[in-house]
Protein backbone atom coordinates (compact mmCIF):
# COMPACT_ATOMS: atom_id res chain seq x y z
CA UNK A 1 0.00 0.00 0.00
CA UNK A 2 1.46 3.19 -1.18
CA UNK A 3 0.47 6.63 0.92
CA UNK A 4 -0.07 8.57 -2.18
CA UNK A 5 -3.00 5.84 -3.36
CA UNK A 6 -6.77 6.09 -2.79
CA UNK A 7 -6.67 3.00 -0.90
CA UNK A 8 -4.76 4.23 1.82
CA UNK A 9 -6.35 8.18 1.66
CA UNK A 10 -10.05 7.27 1.61
CA UNK A 11 -10.26 3.66 3.06
CA UNK A 12 -7.13 2.16 4.87
CA UNK A 13 -6.07 5.33 7.18
CA UNK A 14 -9.41 7.22 7.76
CA UNK A 15 -10.75 3.49 9.60
CA UNK A 16 -7.19 2.91 11.14
CA UNK A 17 -7.38 6.32 12.74
CA UNK A 18 -11.05 5.89 14.15
CA UNK A 19 -9.86 2.28 15.54
CA UNK A 20 -6.66 3.51 17.01
CA UNK A 21 -8.11 6.46 18.73
CA UNK A 22 -11.10 4.63 20.03
CA UNK A 23 -9.02 1.67 21.66
CA UNK A 24 -7.62 2.01 24.98
CA UNK A 25 -4.60 3.45 25.60
CA UNK A 26 -2.80 0.55 26.88
CA UNK A 27 -3.88 -1.17 23.64
CA UNK A 28 -2.75 1.29 21.00
CA UNK A 29 0.45 -0.13 20.21
CA UNK A 30 -1.00 -3.77 19.69
CA UNK A 31 -3.33 -1.79 17.35
CA UNK A 32 -0.32 -0.24 15.93
CA UNK A 33 1.37 -3.36 15.16
CA UNK A 34 -1.34 -5.03 13.51
CA UNK A 35 -2.13 -2.31 11.07
CA UNK A 36 1.29 -1.84 10.52
CA UNK A 37 1.16 -6.04 9.47
CA UNK A 38 -1.84 -4.96 7.27
CA UNK A 39 0.13 -2.42 5.51
CA UNK A 40 2.74 -4.74 4.91
CA UNK A 41 0.93 -7.09 3.76
CA UNK A 42 -0.99 -5.53 1.30
CA UNK A 43 1.94 -4.33 -0.47
CA UNK A 44 4.39 -7.34 -0.23
CA UNK A 45 2.65 -10.55 1.71
CA UNK A 46 5.10 -12.73 0.53
CA UNK A 47 7.45 -11.61 2.76
CA UNK A 48 5.20 -9.95 6.02
CA UNK A 49 6.81 -13.73 7.83
CA UNK A 50 10.39 -12.15 7.39
CA UNK A 51 9.59 -9.06 8.93
CA UNK A 52 8.00 -10.70 12.04
CA UNK A 53 10.81 -13.40 11.86
CA UNK A 54 13.17 -10.45 12.32
CA UNK A 55 11.27 -8.85 14.72
CA UNK A 56 11.16 -11.69 17.14
CA UNK A 57 14.94 -13.07 16.68
CA UNK A 58 16.71 -9.45 17.42
CA UNK A 59 14.03 -8.90 20.12
CA UNK A 60 15.37 -12.33 21.63
CA UNK A 61 18.82 -10.88 20.94
CA UNK A 62 18.58 -7.46 22.49
CA UNK A 63 17.14 -9.54 25.98
CA UNK A 64 19.80 -11.91 25.66
CA UNK A 65 22.60 -8.96 25.65
CA UNK A 66 21.11 -7.95 28.88
CA UNK A 67 20.77 -10.99 30.48
CA UNK A 68 24.48 -12.43 29.95
CA UNK A 69 25.97 -9.07 31.13
CA UNK A 70 23.49 -9.55 34.24
CA UNK A 71 24.81 -13.15 34.69
CA UNK A 72 28.48 -11.73 33.92
CA UNK A 73 27.61 -9.14 37.22
CA UNK A 74 26.50 -11.78 39.70
CA UNK A 75 29.55 -14.05 39.00
CA UNK A 76 31.86 -10.42 39.81
CA UNK A 77 32.66 -9.68 43.64
CA UNK A 78 30.39 -7.32 45.32
CA UNK A 79 32.79 -5.14 45.30
CA UNK A 80 33.73 -5.18 41.48
CA UNK A 81 30.57 -4.83 40.22
CA UNK A 82 29.70 -1.61 37.87
CA UNK A 83 33.39 -2.21 36.93
CA UNK A 84 32.83 -5.05 34.85
CA UNK A 85 33.77 -4.84 31.54
CA UNK A 86 31.60 -6.49 28.72
CA UNK A 87 32.67 -10.25 28.18
CA UNK A 88 33.54 -11.88 25.17
CA UNK A 89 30.01 -13.83 24.89
CA UNK A 90 28.26 -10.73 24.32
CA UNK A 91 30.72 -8.76 21.56
CA UNK A 92 29.89 -13.01 19.66
CA UNK A 93 26.69 -12.49 19.99
CA UNK A 94 26.46 -8.74 18.78
CA UNK A 95 28.40 -9.71 16.00
CA UNK A 96 26.49 -12.39 15.25
CA UNK A 97 23.28 -10.62 15.16
CA UNK A 98 24.68 -8.10 13.09
CA UNK A 99 26.20 -10.50 10.37
CA UNK A 100 23.02 -12.14 10.58
CA UNK A 101 20.96 -9.14 9.82
CA UNK A 102 23.05 -8.06 7.11
CA UNK A 103 23.79 -11.26 5.30
CA UNK A 104 19.94 -11.09 4.79
CA UNK A 105 20.30 -8.11 3.36
CA UNK A 106 23.12 -9.17 1.07
CA UNK A 107 20.96 -12.25 -0.06
CA UNK A 108 18.21 -10.42 -1.43
CA UNK A 109 19.77 -7.45 -2.55
CA UNK A 110 22.61 -9.31 -4.33
CA UNK A 111 22.28 -13.04 -4.32
CA UNK A 112 18.79 -14.04 -4.85
CA UNK A 113 17.32 -11.81 -7.87
CA UNK A 114 13.75 -12.03 -6.75
CA UNK A 115 13.43 -8.48 -5.78
CA UNK A 116 13.86 -6.80 -2.61
CA UNK A 117 11.69 -7.13 0.32
CA UNK A 118 9.84 -4.07 1.11
CA UNK A 119 11.46 -1.98 3.38
CA UNK A 120 14.51 -4.15 4.15
CA UNK A 121 16.94 -1.96 3.93
CA UNK A 122 15.70 0.36 5.99
CA UNK A 123 14.09 -1.96 9.22
CA UNK A 124 17.37 -3.86 9.00
CA UNK A 125 19.63 -0.63 9.76
CA UNK A 126 17.26 0.04 12.57
CA UNK A 127 17.51 -2.88 13.93
CA UNK A 128 21.18 -2.82 14.11
CA UNK A 129 21.09 0.51 15.85
CA UNK A 130 19.32 -1.05 18.31
CA UNK A 131 21.13 -3.94 18.96
CA UNK A 132 24.86 -1.90 19.46
CA UNK A 133 22.99 1.09 20.96
CA UNK A 134 22.04 -1.97 23.73
CA UNK A 135 25.34 -3.01 23.75
CA UNK A 136 26.81 -0.03 24.23
CA UNK A 137 24.17 0.85 27.19
CA UNK A 138 23.23 4.10 25.61
CA UNK A 139 19.35 2.94 25.52
CA UNK A 140 18.11 0.19 27.99
CA UNK A 141 16.39 -3.29 26.39
CA UNK A 142 12.78 -3.21 25.58
CA UNK A 143 11.27 -5.90 27.46
CA UNK A 144 8.13 -5.62 26.21
CA UNK A 145 8.19 -7.27 22.41
CA UNK A 146 4.65 -5.35 21.17
CA UNK A 147 6.44 -2.75 22.29
CA UNK A 148 9.54 -3.49 20.16
CA UNK A 149 7.61 -4.66 17.55
CA UNK A 150 5.79 -1.04 17.01
CA UNK A 151 9.25 0.68 17.14
CA UNK A 152 10.72 -1.53 14.22
CA UNK A 153 7.04 -1.89 12.18
CA UNK A 154 5.20 1.13 12.62
CA UNK A 155 3.79 1.83 9.19
CA UNK A 156 4.09 5.60 8.82
CA UNK A 157 8.38 4.63 8.67
CA UNK A 158 8.47 1.50 7.75
CA UNK A 159 8.91 1.12 4.16
CA UNK A 160 11.33 4.52 3.10
CA UNK A 161 11.91 5.80 6.39
CA UNK A 162 13.14 7.73 8.26
CA UNK A 163 15.53 5.45 10.09
CA UNK A 164 14.82 5.89 13.83
CA UNK A 165 16.99 5.37 16.86
CA UNK A 166 15.02 3.85 19.58
CA UNK A 167 16.43 6.25 21.96
CA UNK A 168 13.95 8.67 19.87
CA UNK A 169 10.51 6.69 20.51
CA UNK A 170 11.38 4.38 23.55
CA UNK A 171 9.62 6.98 26.20
CA UNK A 172 6.72 7.77 23.54
CA UNK A 173 6.62 3.57 23.37
CA UNK A 174 4.95 3.22 27.27
CA UNK A 175 2.94 6.57 27.05
CA UNK A 176 2.14 9.13 24.40
CA UNK A 177 -0.16 12.21 23.81
CA UNK A 178 -2.65 11.35 21.31
CA UNK A 179 -4.87 14.26 20.74
CA UNK A 180 -7.11 15.87 18.02
CA UNK A 181 -4.57 18.79 17.84
CA UNK A 182 -2.13 15.94 17.08
CA UNK A 183 -4.10 14.37 14.64
CA UNK A 184 -4.63 18.24 13.03
CA UNK A 185 -0.68 18.97 12.82
CA UNK A 186 -0.12 15.80 11.69
CA UNK A 187 -3.19 15.89 8.84
CA UNK A 188 -1.33 19.10 7.26
CA UNK A 189 2.01 17.72 7.36
CA UNK A 190 0.84 14.88 5.38
CA UNK A 191 -1.69 17.31 3.26
CA UNK A 192 1.97 19.06 1.87
CA UNK A 193 3.84 16.14 1.55
CA UNK A 194 1.12 14.11 -0.80
CA UNK A 195 0.75 17.88 -2.76
CA UNK A 196 4.18 17.74 -3.34
CA UNK A 197 4.69 13.99 -4.38
CA UNK A 198 1.72 14.08 -6.58
CA UNK A 199 1.44 17.88 -7.92
CA UNK A 200 5.47 18.37 -8.39
CA UNK A 201 7.43 14.83 -8.22
CA UNK A 202 5.17 13.05 -10.52
CA UNK A 203 5.00 15.75 -12.64
CA UNK A 204 8.36 16.91 -13.32
CA UNK A 205 9.13 12.92 -13.32
CA UNK A 206 7.45 12.66 -16.88
CA UNK A 207 10.08 15.09 -18.56
CA UNK A 208 12.73 12.09 -17.22
CA UNK A 209 10.42 9.46 -18.57
CA UNK A 210 10.17 11.36 -22.14
CA UNK A 211 13.86 12.05 -22.49
CA UNK A 212 14.89 8.08 -21.85
CA UNK A 213 11.49 7.67 -24.66
CA UNK A 214 13.32 9.33 -26.90
CA UNK A 215 17.15 8.11 -26.30
CA UNK A 216 19.81 10.14 -24.76
CA UNK A 217 21.63 10.23 -28.10
CA UNK A 218 18.80 11.43 -29.56
CA UNK A 219 18.64 14.90 -27.66
CA UNK A 220 20.64 18.55 -27.54
CA UNK A 221 22.79 19.44 -25.42
CA UNK A 222 20.63 22.05 -23.28
CA UNK A 223 17.74 18.97 -22.69
CA UNK A 224 20.00 16.92 -21.35
CA UNK A 225 20.91 19.63 -19.01
CA UNK A 226 17.08 20.12 -18.45
CA UNK A 227 16.55 16.14 -17.86
CA UNK A 228 19.80 16.41 -15.38
CA UNK A 229 17.83 18.96 -13.30
CA UNK A 230 14.53 17.53 -13.62
CA UNK A 231 15.82 13.99 -12.35
CA UNK A 232 17.50 16.13 -9.82
CA UNK A 233 14.10 17.92 -8.70
CA UNK A 234 12.16 14.74 -8.81
CA UNK A 235 13.57 12.46 -6.83
CA UNK A 236 14.55 15.57 -4.19
CA UNK A 237 10.21 16.30 -4.13
CA UNK A 238 9.50 12.44 -4.11
CA UNK A 239 11.55 11.32 -1.26
CA UNK A 240 11.08 14.23 0.69
CA UNK A 241 7.14 13.73 0.36
CA UNK A 242 7.58 10.70 1.73
CA UNK A 243 9.56 11.79 4.89
CA UNK A 244 6.82 14.58 5.20
CA UNK A 245 3.74 12.22 5.12
CA UNK A 246 5.81 9.99 7.24
CA UNK A 247 6.54 12.70 10.45
CA UNK A 248 3.07 13.82 9.57
CA UNK A 249 1.51 9.99 10.68
CA UNK A 250 3.89 9.50 13.34
CA UNK A 251 2.42 12.82 14.70
CA UNK A 252 -0.85 11.35 14.22
CA UNK A 253 -0.14 8.51 16.64
CA UNK A 254 1.67 10.17 18.88
CA UNK A 255 5.45 9.94 17.34
CA UNK A 256 7.67 12.86 16.72
CA UNK A 257 9.94 11.25 14.12
CA UNK A 258 12.79 13.14 13.24
CA UNK A 259 13.17 15.21 9.96
CA UNK A 260 15.37 13.35 6.88
CA UNK A 261 15.88 17.20 4.86
CA UNK A 262 17.13 20.54 5.23
CA UNK A 263 16.76 22.33 2.02
CA UNK A 264 19.64 20.41 0.86
CA UNK A 265 19.76 22.69 -2.32
CA UNK A 266 20.54 25.48 -0.54
CA UNK A 267 24.20 23.77 0.42
CA UNK A 268 26.92 25.54 -0.67
CA UNK A 269 29.41 21.83 -0.82
CA UNK A 270 28.70 18.02 -1.87
CA UNK A 271 29.57 17.61 2.02
CA UNK A 272 26.77 19.90 3.32
CA UNK A 273 24.62 18.69 0.93
CA UNK A 274 24.66 15.53 2.36
CA UNK A 275 24.25 16.35 5.56
CA UNK A 276 21.36 17.90 5.02
CA UNK A 277 19.53 15.27 2.19
CA UNK A 278 18.07 11.87 3.93
CA UNK A 279 19.70 12.95 7.46
CA UNK A 280 18.82 9.88 9.22
CA UNK A 281 20.42 7.83 6.61
CA UNK A 282 23.60 10.25 7.22
CA UNK A 283 24.04 10.21 11.03
CA UNK A 284 23.22 6.39 10.87
CA UNK A 285 26.76 5.75 9.02
CA UNK A 286 28.10 8.62 10.94
CA UNK A 287 27.90 6.85 14.37
CA UNK A 288 28.27 3.23 13.26
CA UNK A 289 30.97 3.40 10.78
CA UNK A 290 32.41 6.71 10.47
CA UNK A 291 33.09 7.37 13.70
CA UNK A 292 34.05 4.15 15.18
CA UNK A 293 36.30 4.07 12.27
CA UNK A 294 38.34 7.19 13.91
CA UNK A 295 36.16 9.93 11.90
CA UNK A 296 38.57 12.99 10.88
CA UNK A 297 40.61 12.73 14.50
CA UNK A 298 43.38 10.61 12.92
CA UNK A 299 44.96 13.30 9.87
CA UNK A 300 43.72 13.61 6.46
CA UNK A 301 44.70 10.45 5.03
CA UNK A 302 42.81 8.48 7.51
CA UNK A 303 40.01 10.36 7.23
CA UNK A 304 39.82 10.41 3.38
CA UNK A 305 40.05 6.06 3.94
CA UNK A 306 36.89 6.26 6.45
CA UNK A 307 34.95 8.63 3.72
CA UNK A 308 35.91 5.82 1.07
CA UNK A 309 34.19 3.17 3.80
CA UNK A 310 31.38 5.32 3.99
CA UNK A 311 30.69 5.96 0.94
CA UNK A 312 31.13 2.48 -0.36
CA UNK A 313 28.93 1.03 1.93
CA UNK A 314 26.54 3.89 1.03
CA UNK A 315 26.83 3.30 -2.55
CA UNK A 316 26.53 -0.68 -2.07
CA UNK A 317 22.73 0.37 0.49
CA UNK A 318 21.23 1.84 -2.58
CA UNK A 319 22.26 -0.82 -4.79
CA UNK A 320 24.17 -3.38 -6.69
CA UNK A 321 24.60 -1.91 -10.15
CA UNK A 322 27.79 -0.71 -10.86
CA UNK A 323 26.38 2.82 -11.54
CA UNK A 324 25.39 2.91 -7.84
CA UNK A 325 29.54 2.45 -7.48
CA UNK A 326 30.14 5.27 -9.56
CA UNK A 327 28.24 7.59 -7.25
CA UNK A 328 28.92 7.09 -4.45
CA UNK A 329 32.90 7.00 -5.42
CA UNK A 330 32.13 10.51 -7.25
CA UNK A 331 30.78 12.07 -4.12
CA UNK A 332 33.33 10.35 -2.01
CA UNK A 333 35.84 12.29 -4.26
CA UNK A 334 34.01 15.45 -4.42
CA UNK A 335 33.57 15.34 -0.52
CA UNK A 336 37.67 14.23 0.28
CA UNK A 337 38.66 16.98 -1.91
CA UNK A 338 36.65 19.61 0.11
CA UNK A 339 38.02 17.81 3.14
CA UNK A 340 41.60 18.70 2.04
CA UNK A 341 40.78 21.99 0.26
CA UNK A 342 38.76 22.98 3.40
CA UNK A 343 36.09 25.08 1.46
CA UNK A 344 34.73 26.03 4.42
CA UNK A 345 37.18 28.23 5.65
CA UNK A 346 37.99 29.69 2.24
CA UNK A 347 34.46 31.01 2.38
CA UNK A 348 34.60 32.68 5.29
CA UNK A 349 37.40 34.68 4.32
CA UNK A 350 37.07 34.70 0.68
CA UNK A 351 34.59 37.78 0.12
CA UNK A 352 31.52 38.34 -1.74
CA UNK A 353 32.11 36.19 -4.30
CA UNK A 354 31.78 32.75 -1.87
CA UNK A 355 28.08 33.32 -1.26
CA UNK A 356 27.71 32.60 -4.68
CA UNK A 357 30.57 30.25 -6.15
CA UNK A 358 29.08 27.38 -3.80
CA UNK A 359 25.50 27.58 -5.15
CA UNK A 360 27.16 27.10 -8.37
CA UNK A 361 29.36 24.82 -8.05
CA UNK A 362 26.01 22.45 -6.50
CA UNK A 363 24.05 23.13 -9.12
CA UNK A 364 26.92 21.79 -11.65
CA UNK A 365 27.75 18.63 -9.64
CA UNK A 366 25.00 17.28 -7.92
CA UNK A 367 22.83 16.62 -11.33
CA UNK A 368 25.57 15.15 -13.09
CA UNK A 369 25.93 12.72 -10.16
CA UNK A 370 22.57 12.23 -10.12
CA UNK A 371 22.92 10.70 -13.63
CA UNK A 372 24.90 8.23 -12.15
CA UNK A 373 22.19 7.09 -9.85
CA UNK A 374 19.88 7.23 -12.57
CA UNK A 375 20.66 5.30 -15.44
CA UNK A 376 21.91 2.16 -14.91
CA UNK A 377 24.24 1.14 -17.91
CA UNK A 378 27.49 2.44 -17.42
CA UNK A 379 27.77 2.96 -21.39
CA UNK A 380 24.35 4.96 -21.25
CA UNK A 381 26.00 7.06 -18.49
CA UNK A 382 28.61 8.24 -20.97
CA UNK A 383 26.31 8.45 -23.26
CA UNK A 384 24.26 11.10 -21.40
CA UNK A 385 26.73 12.68 -19.95
CA UNK A 386 28.24 13.12 -23.43
CA UNK A 387 25.48 14.90 -24.44
CA UNK A 388 25.01 16.97 -21.40
CA UNK A 389 28.86 18.33 -22.32
CA UNK A 390 28.59 18.16 -26.59
CA UNK A 391 31.62 15.96 -26.38
CA UNK A 392 29.16 12.48 -27.65
CA UNK A 393 27.61 13.70 -31.01
CA UNK A 394 23.71 13.19 -31.27
CA UNK A 395 21.73 11.55 -33.49
CA UNK A 396 18.97 13.13 -35.08
CA UNK A 397 18.98 16.11 -32.81
CA UNK A 398 16.14 18.44 -32.94
CA UNK A 399 17.67 21.86 -31.62
CA UNK A 400 14.41 23.22 -30.52
CA UNK A 401 14.13 20.25 -27.93
CA UNK A 402 14.91 22.12 -25.10
CA UNK A 403 12.54 24.57 -26.25
CA UNK A 404 9.54 22.55 -26.15
CA UNK A 405 10.37 20.99 -22.86
CA UNK A 406 10.71 24.19 -21.30
CA UNK A 407 7.07 25.42 -22.57
CA UNK A 408 5.84 22.32 -20.96
CA UNK A 409 7.86 22.30 -17.34
CA UNK A 410 9.37 25.89 -17.19
CA UNK A 411 6.51 26.65 -14.48
CA UNK A 412 7.09 23.40 -12.69
CA UNK A 413 10.79 24.43 -12.38
CA UNK A 414 10.65 27.64 -11.61
CA UNK A 415 8.09 26.50 -8.87
CA UNK A 416 10.44 23.13 -7.86
CA UNK A 417 13.18 25.47 -7.56
CA UNK A 418 11.03 27.85 -5.42
CA UNK A 419 10.51 24.94 -3.20
CA UNK A 420 14.43 24.34 -2.84
CA UNK A 421 14.26 27.48 -1.16
CA UNK A 422 13.07 28.80 2.60
CA UNK A 423 10.23 30.03 1.13
CA UNK A 424 7.96 26.57 1.38
CA UNK A 425 8.61 26.50 5.25
CA UNK A 426 8.30 30.17 5.74
CA UNK A 427 4.72 30.02 4.35
CA UNK A 428 3.71 27.00 5.83
CA UNK A 429 4.66 28.88 9.14
CA UNK A 430 2.65 31.88 8.02
CA UNK A 431 -0.27 30.19 6.59
CA UNK A 432 -0.92 26.73 8.26
CA UNK A 433 -2.74 28.06 11.59
CA UNK A 434 -4.67 30.77 9.97
CA UNK A 435 -8.14 30.14 8.21
CA UNK A 436 -6.87 30.44 4.85
CA UNK A 437 -4.42 28.08 5.25
CA UNK A 438 -6.47 25.63 6.60
CA UNK A 439 -8.95 25.96 3.44
CA UNK A 440 -5.66 25.98 1.05
CA UNK A 441 -4.22 22.81 2.22
CA UNK A 442 -7.57 20.99 2.41
CA UNK A 443 -8.01 21.96 -1.17
CA UNK A 444 -4.66 20.60 -1.97
CA UNK A 445 -5.55 17.59 -0.53
CA UNK A 446 -8.75 17.05 -2.22
CA UNK A 447 -7.16 18.43 -5.44
CA UNK A 448 -4.29 15.46 -4.73
CA UNK A 449 -6.78 12.90 -4.48
CA UNK A 450 -8.88 14.17 -7.71
CA UNK A 451 -5.38 13.66 -9.22
CA UNK A 452 -4.25 10.20 -8.14
CA UNK A 453 -7.67 9.32 -9.43
CA UNK A 454 -7.74 10.71 -13.07
CA UNK A 455 -4.11 9.78 -13.49
CA UNK A 456 -2.84 6.80 -11.06
CA UNK A 457 -0.44 6.65 -8.80
CA UNK A 458 3.25 6.54 -8.91
CA UNK A 459 5.08 4.27 -6.68
CA UNK A 460 7.71 6.28 -4.32
CA UNK A 461 11.31 6.14 -5.61
CA UNK A 462 13.42 4.71 -2.55
CA UNK A 463 10.60 1.83 -2.47
CA UNK A 464 13.57 0.19 -4.53
CA UNK A 465 16.18 0.69 -2.24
Amino acid sequence: MIFSSIEFLLRFLPIFVIIYYCAPKSLRNFILVLGSFYFYAYGDYKNLLLLISSIIINYGVGRLLIGIEKKQAMDVPQEYRGKAKSGGLRKLLLFLAIMTNVSILILFKWVSGTGMPLGLSFYTFQTISYLIDVYRREVPCERSIIRYATYISMFPQLVSGPIVYYSEVKDALKSRECTLKRVESGAKFFTVGLAMKVLMADSIGILWHEIQTAGFISISTPLAWMGAVGYSLQIYFDFYSYSLMAIGLGRMFGFELPRNFNLPYMAGSVRDFYRRWHMTLGRWFCKYVYIPLGGSRRGKLRTVLNLFAVWLLTSLWHGTGYNFLLWGMSLWFFISLEKLIDIRRQKRGGGRKWRILPHIYICLVIPITWMFFAIPDIREIGVYLGRMTGLVPGMNVNPADALKALQNYGLLFAAGILMCTPLLQKLYRLLSNKMIGKLLLAALFWFSVWKISADGFNPFMYFNF
